[in-house]
């Protein structure tokens, strides 16, 4: 092996009833390759970078205004655990050709990392391992990420060489002989084309939730440097990057010590950034913040909802599961309706005052709300669809997962076989549950109230 390891970083196909880009990019794996930045020579190949020029064929396919948007697909069998399924089952990302072509002219990879996610979507990767196996069979095959950590047992039926199981990256260091330095960004120039980036503040989360993996994966809540965030910011934007998701899971929790003062930083004029020549205050200009994952009503007071809206946050997603008072004390007491409400209206307000976007709020702030959990009364659901409803913004269904060694996934096991990845399927899991007719029904309410919102 040479001083300098060639490292094949791959982000596979999903195989699922429904795949979109809601800003997926494969951040840990490109975090991994970050710290060895300079030590090794990466390559990566993203079955999900939809800016491939594969899409410049795909004229159908395009990006909203915050750089979503849907994914090539081809219509495969279902599997036969998911059969009983009457939904259509899809292979999402560039096509596998494209990937074995690569794979023939570019050889001599001494090491392969696949990052993986839910726990449902091995296919994906088992089709990535049989190509490398085939193509450059010398190549050490190293797998981490969720799917990994959830089931790990299944995992090391796919015959990669090493798995990662959690967030200790030593074995990665030790199995590839190099010593990470970890103030170092993710490897976001492996992509020719960006626009969009996603950044951390912080790892892990407060609350324990039980129908949540982040207390089991990832652990307590631990902030990050405000140096080491703002300079990964600049090197996004330096990197043409227009959109920034946040990947933290509890993104507002100590918000006076972690987005605060890292939000003033992008408003507020500054001689330098970290790592740089100096960045003015501006450079963000046109940068626009987003939360796919879920914030916590509870934090947004009025001050930091104006701070948020200043600083360029564009699509707020709160976490709402229930307005049942039972329910929420249940399954981690996270948000209750009146946080709910408050935080909307602040928002509102700040949106009104500094956005120029007035009467268009409700494309802004969408609650999410959990369809098919175990513990769910179907009234309570609607009720709580209808106060969003009311509350004169976007609600979301979010179909349940059954995630293992969760106290909520646990339960699942008298519905479904938690042994086989596949069941953890959050479109089949409700239809499981609740029955398609029913899951159905749910989901044109909420679409129909959605629409009332937008006619308002």
């Amino acid at each position: 092996m040479s001083a300098a390891p060639k490292i094949l970083l791959v982000n596979p196909p999903i195989y699922d009833f429904a795949a979109y880009d809601f800003w997926l990019r494969p951040y840990g794996l490109l975090s991994i390759a970050g710290y060895l930045r300079g030590r090794a020579e990466f390559t990566l190949f993203d079955y999900l970078d939809r800016l491939h020029p594969f899409y410049a064929t795909r004229k159908e396919i395009k990006n909203d205004q915050w750089g979503r948007g849907r994914f090539y697909f081809e219509k495969i069998p279902n599997p036969d655990c998911l059969n009983d399924i009457p939904r259509l089952f899809r292979r999402f990302g560039l096509p596998r050709k494209i990937f074995q072509e690569f794979l023939a002219t570019h050889r001599g990879y001494d090491f392969v990392f696949i990052g993986t996610v839910m726990t449902y979507w091995y296919p994906g990767v088992r089709e990535v391992i049989e190509d490398i196996r085939r193509a450059i069979p010398a190549a050490k095959i190293i797998m981490g990420g969720n799917y990994v950590t959830l089931c790990h047992s299944h995992a090391e039926n796919l015959g990669a060489d090493l798995l990662i199981e959690g967030n200790n990256l030593e074995p990665v260091w030790d199995f590839v002989g190099l010593k990470p330095d970890l103030s170092q960004p993710g490897f976001w120039e492996a992509y020719d084309k960006l626009s969009v980036g996603v950044l951390k503040l912080s790892d892990g989360c407060p609350f324990e939730c039980t129908y949540c993996l982040v207390p089991k994966v990832y652990g307590k809540f631990r902030p990050r440097s405000l140096e080491r965030s703002l300079a990964e910011l600049e090197f996004l934007v330096k990197l043409g990057v227009k959109n920034v998701a946040f990947y933290d899971d509890a993104l507002l929790f100590d918000a006076k010590n972690v987005l605060v003062p890292f939000f003033n930083e992008v408003i507020v004029a500054r001689p330098s950034w970290p790592c740089s020549h100096g960045l003015e205050a501006r450079a963000t200009e046109g940068v626009n913040f987003h939360s796919p994952n879920a914030i916590n009503a509870r934090f947004v007071t009025k001050e930091l909802a104006d701070l948020m809206v200043r600083a360029g946050f564009k699509c707020f997603y709160l976490g709402f599961e229930s307005t049942s008072k039972d329910w929420q004390q249940q399954t981690g007491s996270k948000v209750f309706s009146e946080e709910l409400a408050e935080a909307v209206a602040n928002l509102k307000l700040a949106l009104r005052l500094y956005s120029g976007q007035a009467g268009a709020e409700h494309n802004n702030i969408t609650a999410y709300q959990i369809l098919g959990h175990p513990k769910t009364d179907i009234a309570d659901l609607e009720e709580s669809m209808r106060f969003v409803n009311r509350l004169g913004i976007r609600g979301m269904l979010a179909d349940f997962s059954p995630i293992p060694g969760t106290p909520d996934g646990e339960l699942c096991r008298k519905w479904v076989d938690m042994d086989e990845p596949l069941m953890h399927n959050k479109t089949a899991f409700p239809v499981i549950l609740l029955g398609f007719d029913e899951s159905n029904r749910l989901k044109d309410l909420q679409r129909q109230l959605n629409r009332d919102i937008s006619q308002r």
